[in-house]
């Protein structure tokens, strides 16, 4: 499996540049003082020492797994992970310890047919395909969050190596450890609970998962229905036409753009498209992908100029040069949060499913499941994530399977299948508020005393589309208008709907 040697090939020495905290280029003064040191052969002789008899314990970890010994294997196999990894630390410190003896035991232990996870279960590796359980890496690189976030390659060169951190990246790692820290963590949260739905796409394109934390993070928070003001929609914000061209349609009502794992593949294909296009100059991809690639490749000269051109970066809009530091900043920091004082925290993201046994909301679930498993913030975000088809507000009907996050699954029959919560989150939601009518501003008097007009909906159609159409008028207008329900305005094909009508010399 790619994701299995791509790890053997890459685990330790990314893991020891990231344990160290620092950039992993190494200065001919640094040579030449580590030259210099004095050699601790004592120590570096107990580091070896430690290390087989780590690697030994992890090996006899998996027997403990096969015979039944679950429990008993898990510690095991922690107690040796965390031993090796101290004293490839230790080692990486030390002059004259040979770093690749460590190397030789991560790749070993990553080679493995059936290593320990956590949990102390054994594990099949199976070929060259993806893994079942999208978005599970190996259990050594799962144990080791550092690694994981560092064994990364795009187009055959380590992402950290195509990411200039110059002075406009530096701006932007500092707008995400400041102001949008808050926004950054809850991208993150939000990112870990579709992982399984996303990063597989971009494991089957071998693109970098920093990037795709990246584009979530500036572009959506995490939030599936994010709608733009412009009508980019999705997790990914893609605009209707350009998600069409990459598989993204309308199906029963359903904009695809808004589902993550069809979005994370559409993303990933324009990616690899315009990284042939534009010589794998990532930066301007980047930019293609926000300000147009049309535009991006005139000022590019067809990939022969470089984004940080002054003749490419001045003359490409504020968004875009802001756009694109702040994509590679937040891919940076998904690398290496320990480099920042940034910890992002740790989630089970494992998923399960319930059945509703009565009609119910995903805004009634929201309320009684409340903070269940610890989580400050509730669960709304992540329920509206995994079922993005639905709406929040809509009663679905008994029988209905939702996928939720694995410790819901278990906490359902006791908070949400009946009982006080169950009732008090319907109640809440059966509330009526009183519909009063607001004082229309000028413009939309101006449209109200024009008339309105009929509009009947078109297979590929969304709400944005319709109103750049009628370009007088906005999304929330016609919404308002035909008491369509937002994030999504989910419409359908043959669907009428009332047009405010543009008023002359409109």
């Amino acid at each position: 499996m790619f994701s299995y040697r791509l790890a053997a090939a890459l685990a330790a020495p990314l893991l020891l540049a990231a344990c160290a905290g620092s950039p992993a280029k190494t200065t001919k003064a640094d040579k030449a003082a580590a030259a210099t040191a004095a050699v601790d052969e004592t120590e570096i002789g107990t580091l070896y020492t430690r290390l087989g008899e780590a690697v030994k314990r992890y090996e006899g970890s998996a027997d403990l797994a096969a015979a039944g010994e679950r429990e008993r294997a898990a510690r095991e196999g922690n107690a040796a992970l965390d031993d090796l990894r101290a004293a490839a630390l230790r080692c990486q410190q030390l002059p004259g310890c040979e770093e690749e003896r460590f190397l030789s035991a991560f790749d070993g232990l990553l080679r493995r047919d059936a290593p320990v996870t956590a949990g102390g279960e054994a594990e099949q590796i199976r070929g060259d395909d993806v893994p079942e359980a999208a978005g599970e890496g190996s259990p050594l690189v799962a144990d080791l969050p550092e690694t994981a976030r560092s064994i990364t390659l795009l187009k055959g060169r380590p992402l950290a190596d195509m990411i200039a951190v110059n002075e406009p990246v530096k701006a932007a790692l500092e707008e995400w450890l400041t102001q949008y820290r808050p926004n950054l963590i809850q991208s993150y949260v939000n990112y870990q609970y579709m992982r399984q739905l996303m990063w597989p796409e971009y494991q089957k394109a071998g693109l970098p998962e920093a990037l795709l934390f990246g584009f979530i993070a500036k572009e959506s928070g995490g939030k599936v229905h994010a709608v733009s003001r412009s009508g980019a929609s999705g997790p990914l914000q893609f605009m209707y036409a350009t998600g069409l061209r990459f598989g993204l349609s309308t199906e029963n009502g359903f904009d695809q753009r808004f589902d993550p794992a069809l979005s994370a593949r559409a993303n990933a294909a324009y990616l690899n498209e315009q990284l042939r296009i534009f010589n794998n100059d990532l930066e301007l991809v980047l930019a293609a992908y926000n300000g147009g690639e049309g535009r991006v490749g005139r000022l590019a000269g067809g990939g022969r100029g470089r984004f940080w051109d002054s003749s490419v970066y001045a003359a490409l809009a504020p968004e875009t040069r802001e756009y694109v530091p702040m994509v590679l900043a937040a891919a940076w920091l998904f690398m290496h949060p320990e480099r920042y004082n940034l910890t992002f925290p740790k989630i089970d993201t494992k998923l399960g499913s319930v059945v509703l046994p009565r009609s119910m909301s995903l805004a009634e679930l929201s309320i009684c499941f409340g903070q269940e498993g610890g989580s400050h913030d509730g669960w709304f975000r992540a329920l509206r994530n995994l079922n993005p088809a639905y709406d929040h507000q809509a009663a679905l009907a008994p029988g209905t399977r939702l996928q939720v996050p694995a410790v819901l699954e278990a906490a359902f029959p006791r908070t949400c299948a009946q009982g006080q919560w169950q009732a008090l989150a319907a109640e809440l939601h059966a509330a009526n508020v009183p519909l009063v009518a607001s004082a229309p501003s000028p413009a939309a008097r101006s449209r109200a005393a024009a008339g309105r007009r009929s509009y009947t909906v078109r297979k590929g159609d969304t709400l944005a589309a319709i109103a750049r159409r009628h370009s007088c008028t906005e999304v929330r207008e016609i919404a308002s208008l035909n008491r369509l329900r937002g994030p999504s305005y989910a419409i359908k094909p043959g669907q009428t709907l009332q047009i405010p009508a543009c008023p002359r010399g409109s």
